[in-house]
């Protein structure tokens, strides 16, 4: 399953289950219950996705073991880039970023 998170200034984003509740879960966020970031709150959004490690997690490298094409494994702090990109632009319009809905 995939998470929609939609904002009037920017196309649709698409994060599969998992990652969508590992993102907005340290956004305290709910990603199975419509929800809403508000203009107001993306500035601690962006510092919280900001301050993600480039490290890769070893539940990172398992998943590497298991998809023989997969070169090296990518950080959550780079898998949160469409999202942080996101809600720098709403930010910029003042938009909200809702899912959900």
């Amino acid at each position: 399953m995939t998470i929609r998170l939609r904002c009037g200034v920017t196309a649709d984003l698409l994060l599969l289950n998992d990652l969508g509740n590992k993102l907005l879960g340290l956004l305290g966020k709910v990603a199975q219950q419509p929800g809403i970031i508000e203009p107001e709150d993306m500035p601690r959004a962006l510092a919280m996705l900001n301050a993600l490690s480039d490290e890769v997690s070893s539940a990172m490298v398992d998943e590497r073991e298991s998809v023989p094409f997969v070169e090296e494994p990518v950080s959550l702090r780079k898998r949160a880039w469409p999202l942080i990109k996101m809600i720098e632009e709403a930010q910029a319009a003042g938009k909200p970023i809702v899912w959900g809905v």
